[in-house]
């Protein structure tokens, strides 16, 4: 139950930070509404996951989601450039997530 705790902290944090860049620098109430809710939604679901796992693997993983997420977000919803660089450290947050994982399994 910990682990899922974790993941859905971690698309949480995707959305918070996404909700950041529509929010205008917190210009805009409903995207602010929204930004704050799943900030603190997902502080509060990475506390329970912590109760459980390491705070090293929890936060780990907890950023490593939250980053992979939004940087693919970003390239999606805001026409962010990519290039081959990008991809592979991506690729490697994704691998260090799975390590992380199996680490503490």
């Amino acid at each position: 139950m910990h682990w899922f705790f974790l993941v859905l902290a971690g698309l949480l944090e995707i959305g918070w930070a996404i909700g950041l860049k529509y929010s205008e620098g917190f210009s805009k109430l409903w995207p602010s509404l929204g930004t704050v809710l799943a900030l603190f939604a997902s502080l509060l679901l990475l506390s329970f996951a912590m109760k459980a796992l390491p705070v090293g693997t929890a936060y780990g993983v907890w950023v490593g989601i939250g980053a992979l997420g939004t940087a693919i977000l970003g390239i999606i919803l805001f026409d962010e450039s990519v290039n081959m660089l990008k991809l592979v450290s991506l690729g490697l947050i994704c691998l260090g997530i799975l390590g992380l994982k199996v680490a503490h399994s």
